[in-house]
């Protein structure tokens, strides 16, 4: 896929911040704080990056995109909707009795989604059994994962690690969306994940560290990943919990919290959206 300049992904990304708030408020539930960290990170593959095909959701050889931290979910969908998958409007039933939409991704349900997520972790090791499966069937198409840094506190993340460096799964890229919050506060208090970037190139793994908001240096990483043989790569991205929206930004209490009515609307202002 040829690459644009920033702005053009820059101008998607509010975009998708915009339905998130959107989606989130008109469910009265949702998690946008972890949502609109990732939004950056989630463009970059989806517009600038992965061998993808909205009408053709199963084509073979294509790129696979998994976010682990399932719970994210509505940046994943509004990415889907802007990118041709279904109508965004669509979303806009997001857990809503009935709805295919629902708090977490179903495979089943929403096409493009390559993986049903939620239960922290096991999400990472399908992308894995994912990448092994497309090593052993020679298959052109890479596999994207996405974590939360609060995601490395389980055990599973780390013996998925362990065996994708064993089987040399170069064809695995995984972004750990590091703003340092999760639902219980800070990472650092409540159970420290530091230094990711050096535990998983003790697990085998090449590792950096970037600005997950900036385009050019995603886009460097993922380049440098492909570049690079005989180990998964993972890029840890520095991020801010709800990027974007000034009264969110920083704060582990919009984790898991639609916001209200006046709320959303200051939200949609200043990310540029209308109401």
């Amino acid at each position: 896929m040829k690459r644009k300049n920033s702005e053009y992904y820059e101008s998607i990304a509010r975009r998708i911040k915009v339905d998130v708030i959107k989606a989130i408020y008109n469910a009265g539930s949702g998690h946008p704080g972890g949502s609109l960290s990732v939004t950056d990170i989630i463009t970059a593959l989806y517009f600038g990056e992965m061998n993808i095909d909205p009408h053709r959701p199963q084509m073979k050889d294509r790129d696979r995109f998994v976010l682990s931290k399932g719970h994210a979910v509505p940046a994943q969908y509004a990415a889907l909707g802007e990118r041709g998958y279904y109508a965004v409007e669509d979303i806009m039933t997001l857990r809503k009795l009935g709805s295919d939409f629902q708090g977490h991704g179903n495979m089943h349900y929403v096409p493009g989604i390559e993986m049903s997520t939620g239960s922290l972790g096991q999400g990472f090791s399908a992308s894995v059994g994912m990448a092994l499966a497309g090593k052993m069937d020679k298959s052109p198409g890479r596999v994207y994962v996405v974590l939360g840094d609060g995601e490395l506190q389980e055990g599973i993340v780390w013996e998925a690690a362990m065996s994708a460096a064993h089987y040399g799964l170069d064809n695995l890229t995984a972004f750990v969306d590091w703003n340092g919050l999760q639902i219980d506060g800070e990472n650092d208090k409540v159970m420290t994940v530091r230094p990711i970037d050096e535990k998983f190139r003790a697990f085998g793994w090449n590792a950096m560290v970037i600005d997950g908001h900036d385009f050019d240096e995603i886009f460097k990483a993922i380049d440098e990943a492909k570049a690079n043989e005989g180990k998964p790569t993972v890029i840890v991205c520095k991020t801010h919990k709800g990027k974007g929206v000034s009264f969110m930004e920083d704060q582990a209490g919009w984790h898991g919290k639609a916001p209200d009515e006046e709320q959303a609307k200051k939200a949609v202002a200043e990310l540029g959206g209308e109401w």
